[in-house]
Formats: C-alpha cells, structure tokens, sequence
C-alpha cells in the first residue's frame, strides 16, 4: 500500500466488472493500492490467466476488496451489485466497466445468437451498470463538485476495423458514444464520465490473443516498441477514475502505443 498522501482514491469506493482478470485484475489492484475499497464483480473468482483470485491477491497486499458474482447482462444481478456495494461500503464513487466477451466472426459467419450475446454483455451490460452506477450516484452528495466516475473500456477496435471482428468492434464504437452521451447529459448533475482505449495489450489469456498473424498486425500498427501491459490500461483508469481528472468527462482515453496516431 501507498502512503495515505500518495493514495489517489483514498476511502472511495469502486466497482470493477470483470475484475477477476487481465486488465480488470490490475485496475482492481492498482485501485486498491491507492486506497479505493474495491468490488470485484465477475461471474467467476478465477482468473483466466491463472494465479491467486484478485480478492485474496490485494488483501494479501493490505488493500480491501469483497467479491460479487455477476452477470452484466442482466439488470437485477448489477442491481444486486450495486445494492450489495453500498450496504457494504456506503456509498459508490467509481464503477470501472470492464467486463467483456469476444467472438471474432465477419459478417457471413457470425451467427445472430452470438451477435446478441457479445451485445448483450458488451453494450446492454455496461448500459445497465452504467444506469444502476448514476441512479445511486444521483442520491449521494457531491464531493469536491462530483457525485461519482464512471470509466468505460473501450478499444481502438471500437474507431477502426478489426479484421473478422465485427461484433467486437461495434460493441466498443457504441461505448465510445455512450460515454460521450452520458457526460454529456449528467455532467450538470456531478456525474464524471470516461472511456479509456487500449490498444494491444499482452494479458497473459490464449487464444485469438496469441494468434500469430493478430500479433504480427499489432506489432506493425503499434509505433512504441512493445504491446502494452495490464498495468498500463490501469494507470490510464486511475487517472480517470481520481480528482486528478478534475475538469475532464467525456474523453476516450486512448492507452495504444500510438496505434491510433499512425
């Protein structure tokens, strides 16, 4: 843990979805090191990448996190989530909407049952999450002119094609506009909200993320000589996510190595 005077998100408290792995698992411990207490919310508690589950992983690093089984894509259980939330900690300052699924598909192949389901999770969820996030935002008094932050994933698939990906892609377009929409319509009510970017990013899953022709096009699109990391996606939530960002709502934050400037 940090110094009380170095913590950025001291005593608040923050939500992420799909925190049990990859990027969600580094936003949720880098959260906690700056002092968010956190929730956990995936519909599962093991990480993909393998290692320790995220809870026991930050309170073994002297944060303070709590895990919440839930399913995005239906509205009572990010009810659940949010109710659980504030009966544990009293309030909601930042949700972190993270969760999503892929099923890498062009068009003629994509079956319209697996279309509806990457929307279901990846846009009706963070609608959902986002609605239930300002509902209870709304009842909390602000704090240093803001009631709550909100922080969406989105990608720079969401801004360019991503080649057999089309549900994917639209999905993330689609929260690049709906944070623009909703900082726009409540900013007048305190409410913050945000999307960061990533661009390529090695979170230690398989499959098409270690596709050899995928990594070939990331390496040729990316100008900073690596793919980014977890951690890197994380610092850019951290600043969203804190008074840092004081005078700053409706930005796509982009964290891609310059993928998007070349």
């Amino acid at each position: 843990m940090l110094s009380p005077d170095a913590r950025r998100l001291d005593k608040r408290v923050a939500i992420v979805t799909g925190g049990a792995s990859g990027i969600g698992r580094a936003i949720c411990r880098l959260f906690a090191a700056h002092g968010a207490l956190v929730v956990v919310a995936d519909v599962t508690e093991q990480a993909i990448e393998g290692g320790e589950s995220t809870v026991p992983l930050i309170t073994a690093e002297g944060g303070t996190a709590i895990f919440q089984h839930c399913d995005i894509s239906d509205s009572a259980q990010v009810d659940a989530l949010i109710a659980r939330t504030v009966a544990e900690f009293g309030a909601l300052d930042v949700i972190v909407n993270n969760a999503c699924i892929r099923h890498p598909r062009p068009l003629m192949e994509l079956a319209e049952a697996d279309w509806k389901r990457v929307l279901d999770v990846n846009l009706t969820g963070v609608f959902l999450c986002c609605q239930a996030a300002v509902r209870q935002m709304l009842t909390q008094e602000p704090r240093d002119e803001v009631r709550g932050r909100i922080v969406n994933l989105s990608s720079q698939h969401g801004m360019i094609a991503a080649p057999g990906d089309l549900a994917y892609g639209t999905t993330k377009a689609a929260i690049a506009y709906m944070t623009r929409q909703i900082a726009s319509d409540y900013a007048k009510d305190g409410i913050v909200c945000n999307a960061v970017a990533p661009g390529k990013i090695v979170t230690g899953q398989g499959g098409r993320l270690l596709d050899e022709d995928v990594l070939d096009r990331a390496r040729r699109r990316t100008p900073w000589p690596r793919f980014g990391k977890p951690d890197d996606v994380a610092r850019g939530a951290l600043y969203l996510a804190s008074d840092d960002a004081s005078f700053v709502t409706g930005v796509n934050l982009m964290v891609d190595g310059g993928w998007m400037a070349a």
